[in-house]
């Protein structure tokens, strides 16, 4: 298959009279599939209520068929078309954080295929606040299913370049809209129950969810040991059960107060004949300084400023796979506001491989 590569500048305005937005949502009526960024990551996407142009979806990234897929609109009136209620909680969410980086897991209606929710009763949407994806989700006339552009377990992309390494010649046409700013996918949230649960934490913060609705629950695929207690079970979002966000590299996580954690980064290089790669945040990597002389120390962003650590994460593990490294040694981080979204990525793509001190 022959991928166009279109670039569209997410400030052009009047992008939805644009002729290359009309001819990539022509391409998802159609059945086909368009990779084009959202404020999140990129994603990929086709056609939410054509079974068979979904399947393609699983088929381009080699996913697993009972992971969900979320449902992307344009207008708040398309979702009374997908799901049987929305709540008051729901109305009070999409009122704070729609468009935004929130998905809502909500109960389907009937014409929803069950390729696009893994077989459950229920289905997760949101509205991206990308320009570009409003556009394009706006010139389809249909709600877009979308996981992000990537093959299935690495790294999600959040540069073009990502897309086009994993997905050239998988796919009908590839959108260059630029970097994406949040860097990390969406939070999703289960609405279905009386208490709100998080199922994958995301660009929205638990505290910034609770400021709005009080009390929320974690879901045991948020815990340390997530994957291990879902083996055999349905998951309920994407991102919740399999290997996720994973570079060639093997990742090491050492977890616990930042002076045990720099004696045990330290110890583990020094002993290591690999020559391993270190992913820390800025104040860890001045308190190496002088002590390593790895080739490849990558900065993840401040302490203090988790929004920036998300918005590097993904490009910085695929950059450990561009320069040959083999094993990263990470800094465990706070689990605070996006900070836990982080470390949720972290230890999905380590593999739930974690030394604490």
């Amino acid at each position: 298959m022959q991928t166009k590569l279109l670039q569209i500048k997410p400030n052009e305005s009047r992008l939805s009279e644009n002729s290359d937005i009309r001819k990539a949502g022509q391409i998802i009526r159609d059945g086909g599939l368009v990779a084009f960024p959202t404020e999140t990551v990129y994603g990929l996407g086709a056609n939410g209520l054509d079974p068979q142009a979904v399947k393609k979806i699983y088929q381009a990234k080699g996913r697993p068929s009972d992971n969900p897929l979320i449902l992307h609109i344009a207008d708040r009136s398309q979702l009374e078309q997908l799901v049987c209620c929305v709540s008051c909680k729901v109305n009070k969410l999409i009122q704070f954080f729609w468009p935004g980086p929130l998905t809502l897991v909500l109960k389907k209606k009937q014409h929803i295929p069950d390729a696009v929710t893994g077989g459950l009763d229920t289905v997760a949407v949101r509205m991206p606040s990308h320009p570009v994806a409003l556009a394009l989700i706006e010139a389809a006339g249909v709600p877009i299913a979308a996981p992000s552009a990537n093959r299935s377990g690495r790294p999600s992309p959040t540069l073009v370049e990502h897309v086009i390494h994993d997905l050239q010649g998988k796919v009908e046409m590839i959108i260059d809209g630029g970097p994406c700013e949040k860097g990390i996918e969406s939070t999703v949230l289960d609405m279905t129950a009386d208490e709100p649960i998080l199922l994958r934490p995301g660009g929205v913060s638990v505290e910034d969810l609770k400021r709005v609705l009080g009390m929320i629950r974690l879901d045991i695929g948020v815990d340390d040991h997530g994957e291990r207690n879902l083996v055999g079970v349905t998951p309920r979002s994407p991102g919740m059960k399999y290997k996720h966000y994973s570079p060639d590299a093997e990742l090491l996580i050492i977890e616990g107060e930042s002076e045990q954690v720099r004696e045990k980064i330290l110890e583990i290089y020094l002993d290591s004949t690999q020559s391993p790669g270190i992913l820390a945040t800025q104040e860890m990597v001045d308190s190496l300084r002088g002590k390593i002389n790895s080739r490849v120390v990558k900065v993840l962003g401040k302490r203090k400023d988790p929004d920036e650590m998300a918005a590097r994460l993904f490009k910085l593990l695929r950059e450990f796979d561009e320069e040959k490294v083999r094993l990263v040694l990470v800094e465990g981080l706070p689990l605070n506001g996006v900070g836990l979204a982080v470390m949720n990525r972290l230890r999905k793509a380590a593999g739930y491989r974690i030394i604490q001190v």
